[in-house]
């Protein structure tokens, strides 16, 4: 039997766990709603690396990014997962990051060590960086009508710059140059940095993954 049944079963397992613990954590430990979306945000792109290590084909690997789509929709429009809720219309941020999911394992499932780093600066540097923003951003800025912290955006950088460095070290199927593989995670983290700071309504969860990915494709192999 191929592993992608498994692979589904385990992937549907896990993304209902996180919701069940993000759940958890918003109704009996009184944690906000922006820490367990972000929490299920974190949750959600971490899974890439499942992804490429458990299933055998894209077709199968695609299904529970987008199936993540359609609960994020209805959550959104029903009120069905109060821990994912923003409580802002127009911000579907939550839809959007899926998507970018389902379409960097579709154009990169051969590349995996691209696949993963490309949703990494989204992953972990954007939900760093808003709180770090959030709590001591002081000095602001606004580009395109989109204010930001400059405290955010160095945090954005180096938390980018780190995750996307890992996959490319962990996941390669040949080992790159340190020098240009650090080099190519630094150049993704900046244009995380500069595409996030203009990107309005949530759409920095397409906008991002699509330039890092599309930075990683040109630097390296």
């Amino acid at each position: 039997m191929s592993q992608d049944w498994p692979a589904l079963f385990i992937s549907f397992a896990y993304v209902f766990a996180m919701l069940g613990i993000a759940e958890g954590l918003r109704r009996w430990r009184g944690y906000s709603v922006e820490f367990t979306r972000k929490f299920i945000h974190i949750a959600v792109g971490m899974w890439a690396f499942g992804t490429v290590l458990l299933f055998e084909h894209r077709t199968f690997a695609i299904i529970p990014p987008l199936a993540f789509v359609a609960i994020n929709a209805l959550s959104y429009w029903r009120g069905m997962f109060k821990a994912m809720e923003t409580g802002e219309k127009g911000q579907l941020g939550t839809i959007y990051f899926p998507i970018s999911f389902a379409v960097l394992i579709w154009l990169l499932w051969e590349r995996p060590h691209l696949l993963v780093a490309s949703l990494m600066p989204m992953t972990w540097g954007d939900a760093l960086a808003a709180v770090v923003g959030q709590r001591i951003g002081q000095r602001r800025y606004t580009v395109a009508g989109s204010t930001r912290s400059l405290e955010g955006s160095v945090v954005l950088f180096l938390i980018s710059w780190a995750a996307t460095l890992v996959p490319l070290v962990l996941l390669a199927p040949e080992p790159l140059d340190p020098a240009a593989t650090a080099g190519a995670a630094a150049v993704t983290a900046l244009g995380a940095v500069v595409v996030e700071a203009i990107s309005p309504w949530g759409i920095d969860n397409l906008t991002v993954p699509a330039v890092s990915a599309l930075a990683l494709v040109l630097i390296l192999p």
